[in-house]
C-alpha cells in the first residue's frame, strides 16, 4: 500500500479509538512480560506491510494499554490528548525538525518562543519572561536549579515535604542536598519555618501531587529575596487553570519567581511531552547550559533554544501546543477547566453525602482526596479491586499517615456520567 492508503488507514484507526475508548477496561489487564511473550525475540528479516503493524496493534498491544485518553482515567493527574493536539503530533513528525540552532530549524524556534508568549498571556504571566518547552517538569526542574546552582553556588534545594519527588531526582543528578519543610493543616509548606542556610534555591509547589495544596508562593518570595535564593515554582498540574480568572488566587506570588513550570500536556489537552519553562532570568539558563562547539558556529546573532537547557536536539513541540491554543482558543479552554473542577465538586458532594464515607483534604481544583472509613488495608483493596474491574483508575497517597484515594479530573471526554459510573464502581465494590 502507499503512503496515504496507510495514513488513511492510521487515521481511520485514531479516531476509531477515540470514540470508543470509553469502553475499553481503563487499567491494562495484562500480567507482567505476556505482552513481549506475544511479540517475536527477533526482528523480521525482511519488510512486512504497515497493515501488519496496525494487525498488531490491535491483537497485542492494545489490551496490554493503560488507556490515559479514557474519560475514566481518574490516576494520577490527566494527561489528555485532544484531537488538534494529535494531528499537530503527526505533522510534527513529518517535518522532522530538529532545533538545535535557529538555522537548523527557524520555524521551530520562533514558532516556540511566540507559542510560549501566547501561552503566558492566557495565564496572566508576565510579559518579559523568557519561555521555552522541555519534554517534562522533570526535566524542566532539573534546568531550573541547575541554573540556580550556577546563579548562586548554594548546596541545598528548600521544599515542602509534599513537594513532587522529581525535585529530590533533580537534586541528586547535580549534586544537592535537599531539606524539606513542614506543612501546615492545609498541607501548604509554612513559611516561617523556612531554612535558607547555603539554599540555592526553594521549590514552591501551586497543586502539589497528592493533594493539590498550594504553598504561598508571595511569603517565599519573601524570604527568597532577602536571602538571595532563586525561587522556582513548580504549578505543573494547576498552572494550567490560571487561563479561567477564578482560579488566579492560587497565582499570587508567582509574578516574582525566578523560574516557573506548567505541563501543556496535563490539563492544556497537548499530547505528552510539553513541558513549559519560563523564566525571569535567562541569561543564567545560559550560563548554566550554552555550550557551542565549533561545528556548531554560526553567522546569525539569535538565539538557539538549545542554550536554555540540558538537550541539544529539541522536537517541533510547540506545534501541537499552536494548534490547541488556536483550535480551543481562550473561551474553549476556560470552558473544560470549569467543567473539570465542576465535575470534582460534584464528586466530592457525593462523597460528603454518603455516610461511611469521607473527604480528607480540602479539594483544591479538580482533585479529591477521599476514603471509606475504616483500615488502610480496605482502602487499600477497594482500590486494587475497582481498578482490576477496568471500570476505573484511581490512585492513592497517604494523608495524616492514612492510605487515602485520590480521583483526578482533567480530560475533555470527561463526562458527568463517567463520574458517576465511578462512584457506583466504588459504592459497590466497598
Amino acid at each position: 500500500m502507499s503512503f496515504r492508503e496507510d495514513g488513511a488507514a492510521a487515521l481511520e484507526w485514531a479516531a476509531r479509538y477515540l470514540e470508543r475508548v470509553g469502553e475499553l477496561p481503563v487499567l491494562a489487564q495484562v500480567e507482567p512480560g505476556e505482552i513481549r511473550e506475544r511479540l517475536p525475540a527477533s526482528p523480521p528479516e525482511q519488510g512486512e506491510p504497515f497493515v501488519n503493524v496496525l494487525r498488531d496493534l490491535d491483537e497485542i498491544l492494545l489490551p496490554g494499554m493503560t488507556h490515559w485518553q479514557s474519560p475514566r482515567f481518574f490516576a494520577y493527574f490527566a494527561n489528555s490528548a485532544s484531537e488538534p493536539g494529535i494531528l499537530a503530533e503527526l505533522l510534527a513528525a513529518t517535518l522532522n525538525s530538529v532545533a538545535f540552532l535557529w538555522r537548523t530549524a527557524p520555524a521551530s524556534t520562533e514558532l516556540e518562543l511566540l507559542t510560549l508568549d501566547w501561552a503566558a498571556q492566557l495565564l496572566g504571566l508576565p510579559e518579559a519572561w523568557h519561555g521555552h518547552i522541555e519534554d517534562t517538569a522533570s526535566t524542566s526542574t532539573i534546568a531550573a536549579l541547575a541554573a540556580a546552582r550556577e546563579a548562586n553556588g548554594g548546596s541545598v534545594v528548600v521544599c515542602s515535604e509534599h513537594a513532587h519527588s522529581s525535585v529530590d531526582k533533580a537534586a541528586r543528578l547535580l549534586g544537592l542536598e535537599v531539606r524539606k519543610i513542614p506543612c501546615d493543616d492545609d498541607f501548604a509548606l509554612r513559611p516561617e519555618a523556612l531554612d535558607l542556610t547555603d539554599a540555592a534555591a526553594v521549590v514552591a509547589t501551586v497543586g502539589t501531587t497528592s493533594i493539590a495544596s498550594v504553598d504561598p508562593v508571595a511569603a517565599v518570595a519573601d524570604a527568597c529575596a532577602r536571602s538571595g535564593v532563586w525561587l522556582h515554582v513548580d504549578a505543573a498540574y494547576a498552572g494550567s487553570a490560571w487561563v479561567c480568572p477564578e482560579f488566579r488566587w492560587s497565582q499570587s506570588g508567582v509574578e516574582r519567581a525566578d523560574s516557573l513550570v506548567v505541563n501543556a500536556h496535563k490539563w492544556l489537552f497537548t499530547p505528552m511531552d510539553c513541558s513549559l519553562l519560563w523564566t525571569s532570568r535567562p541569561e543564567d539558563l545560559r550560563r548554566a547550559f550554552s555550550l557551542v562547539p565549533e561545528y556548531l558556529r554560526t553567522s546569525e546573532a539569535v538565539d538557539s533554544l538549545s542554550d536554555y537547557g540540558p538537550a541539544l536536539g529539541r522536537r517541533f513541540r510547540s506545534l501541537k501546543l499552536w494548534a490547541v491554543l488556536r483550535c480551543y482558543g481562550r473561551e474553549g479552554l476556560q470552558a473544560r477547566i470549569r467543567e473539570a473542577v465542576r465535575l470534582a465538586e460534584l464528586f466530592e458532594s457525593w462523597v460528603e453525602a454518603e455516610p461511611g464515607w469521607e473527604v480528607c483534604a480540602p479539594r483544591h481544583f479538580s482533585l479529591v482526596c477521599f476514603r471509606r472509613e475504616g483500615s488502610d488495608e480496605e482502602n487499600e483493596g477497594i482500590l486494587e479491586r475497582v481498578n482490576r474491574s477496568g471500570e476505573l483508575f484511581i490512585s492513592h497517597t497517604r494523608v495524616a499517615d492514612r492510605y487515602v484515594l485520590r480521583l483526578a479530573i482533567g480530560s475533555d471526554r470527561t463526562a458527568e456520567v463517567d463520574i458517576a459510573r465511578a462512584w457506583e464502581a466504588l459504592r459497590s465494590t466497598a
